[in-house]
């Protein structure tokens, strides 16, 4: 995904290297990263450690928040979560960037008997795992299924989604550093606070007890 700081401080040039960003994505080949993917070999394996663990941290855009709402019939905060990482203002509210799938414990919460339950609208990242690309090139996260024999359809099947996780994952970024309003930094006064959450869309305000424990 492309990097940001915690939070903008000079818009214009971040605006200005993400729209670089963009356009180079645009100009990515799908058949030369499908040789890419073929060539290091994938399978899935079903394991469900992309699922689970403590690291486990699944970015969720809000429409694919509420492709998943749609399908599940419930609440935003029953599919997505604000990360832990952030800012306090001088008010007292802290602030952070984007949604993660909700987590039960160490497990993403659609992780149920062992398989996942929103398979069909699960987010861009989880269909592309354990591919990602960095300013166009393709990196691995860890994975037992890697290294193992791909045929070329499934390897351009990945590739097709892995440009446009990366397309969207920028037009995602413009559009929150667009629309985000920078705020005196503080820290938490003890008293009744708010978690301030900037994506695409804007602001989401919720009672910071709820996101911690919803």
């Amino acid at each position: 995904m492309p990097e940001h700081p915690p939070f903008v401080t000079d818009k214009e040039l971040l605006l200005a290297a993400l729209r670089r960003s963009y356009a180079a994505a645009l100009l990515i080949s799908p058949l030369s990263l499908a040789d890419q993917i073929k060539g290091i070999g994938f399978q899935c394996l079903s394991c469900g450690q992309c699922c689970q663990g403590e690291d486990n941290s699944v970015l969720v855009f809000p429409f694919e928040i509420r492709e998943i709402m749609a399908e599940r019939g419930q609440d935003w905060l029953q599919v997505a979560q604000p990360p832990e990482e952030g800012e306090w203002d001088s008010f007292g509210d802290f602030h952070t960037l984007e949604w993660r799938l909700k987590k039960e414990g160490l497990r993403c919460c659609f992780y149920v008997d062992g398989r996942c339950a929103i398979y069909a609208s699960r987010p861009l990242l989880c269909r592309t795992y354990p591919f990602y690309l960095v300013e166009g090139r393709l990196c691995c996260s860890e994975c037992p299924g890697l290294g193992m024999s791909i045929e070329m359809d499934a390897a351009q099947d990945i590739a097709r989604q892995l440009i446009l996780r990366h397309i969207t994952e920028i037009e995602e970024a413009i559009e929150l550093t667009e629309r985000f309003e920078d705020f005196p930094r503080g820290r938490w006064n003890g008293g009744c606070c708010c978690c301030i959450i900037h994506d695409s869309e804007g602001e989401h305000i919720i009672p910071l007890f709820t996101a911690q424990h919803s």
